[in-house]
């Protein structure tokens, strides 16, 4: 039987290449229907299992089957299908589940994107505005709202899981203030006041991304006595003044956006003042081809890119900072900390 660990001749590898889309699309098939949820610790017969999520056995196991080829869920000789390390990220439950960051990367809307990778390519433009006619969160929000809402719980996930490393792995001892820009609903700026009991923290992003800030940042949680939460676009300007700023997993839209955010923190912090710049990299190994496969559907979306650690400096840089240190936070994500020139 093919394994995750099967190494095929190139022609193979190319033919399991093309059908990228089936992988995809099970893994797709297998959160929607809560596979990897029904089954528990022991393995469990796929009748049994079909039974637990509405479906017909003979197609689940061949859904099952296709899953086990690369590592998720396991086939056990008696024809049971068992858990995986892989498979139970899929759980909702699983405290690094990545559910729906695979709900997010399968979304309707990307089936119809990549097909046209090539025009992306020749054209350096994004696809989505010719496709739909509208800016893609303009797009998200006003015709896909399931989409929209997969998107706000993929990113939460997402920042519930790093920003405890980010906290951990920032000094921001003697600093009075910290200002999370395009935090999101403030994970990252929560658990640094949680560090740091004398700090005060701002929250800067959209107002329908701020109006779901966390409890604890509004008015009656533990922590709104040193939160404020500032509604406003990043692009435009930064109303904030802090003596350092975070600026997380926004640096990857047009390189004009771009080049305006971090112009709009150097001009909100001034000489001296400390940013930290946290992304995910395209010339970080260990995430390469996750990151390269995000780097492709930022130019699909958004005409936005992931960045080199090269490419990175060089925007800090033209924008006035100074780059003091580069550090890993995780295995998939950098920390550029920087100060204001001047």
């Amino acid at each position: 039987m093919t394994t995750a660990e099967t190494a095929p001749p190139p022609p193979m590898r190319l033919r399991e290449l093309v059908f990228g889309a089936a992988c995809a699309a099970a893994v797709r098939a297998a959160a929607r229907l809560g596979v990897a949820d029904a089954l528990d610790h022991a393995p469990m017969a796929v009748e049994d299992l079909a039974a637990a999520v509405k479906t017909e056995p003979k197609p689940l196991r061949r859904l099952l089957r296709a899953l086990s080829c690369y590592g998720v869920f396991a086939e056990q000789p008696d024809g049971t299908f068992a858990h995986t390390e892989t498979s139970r990220l899929l759980r909702e439950d699983d405290p690094n589940s990545l559910r729906a960051i695979a709900l997010w990367c399968t979304e309707p809307w990307t089936w119809d994107a990549w097909p046209k990778l090539d025009e992306a390519v020749r054209t350096g433009r994004n696809v989505v505005e010719d496709l739909y006619g509208k800016e893609f969160f303009t797009y998200l929000n006003e015709d896909a709202p399931e989409s929209a809402d997969v998107f706000n719980r993929a990113m939460t996930r997402s920042s519930e899981q790093s920003a405890r490393e980010v906290a951990a792995l920032l000094d921001l001892s003697g600093s009075r203030s910290v200002a999370d820009i395009g935090g999101g609903q403030g994970h990252v700026v929560a658990c640094l006041l949680d560090k740091y009991p004398e700090m005060r923290g701002s929250l800067l992003d959209l107002p329908r991304v701020v109006e779901n800030a966390l409890p604890r940042l509004r008015e009656g949680g533990d922590l709104a006595h040193r939160a404020r939460i500032v509604p406003g676009d990043v692009r435009e300007a930064i109303p904030v003044q802090a003596d350092v700023y975070i600026i997380k997993n926004i640096l990857e839209w047009d390189d004009e956006s771009t080049a305006r955010t971090l112009r709009n923190v150097v001009e909100a912090g001034g000489p001296g003042t400390r940013v930290v710049v946290i992304e995910n990299l395209v010339d970080d190994t260990p995430s390469m081809r996750f990151s390269t496969g995000m780097d492709l559907l930022l130019l699909l979306n958004v005409g936005g890119a992931k960045h080199t650690t090269d490419s990175m400096v060089s925007r800090l840089t033209s924008a006035g900072l100074k780059v003091e240190d580069i550090r890993p936070v995780n295995p998939y994500l950098h920390a550029f900390d920087c100060h204001v020139s001047g």
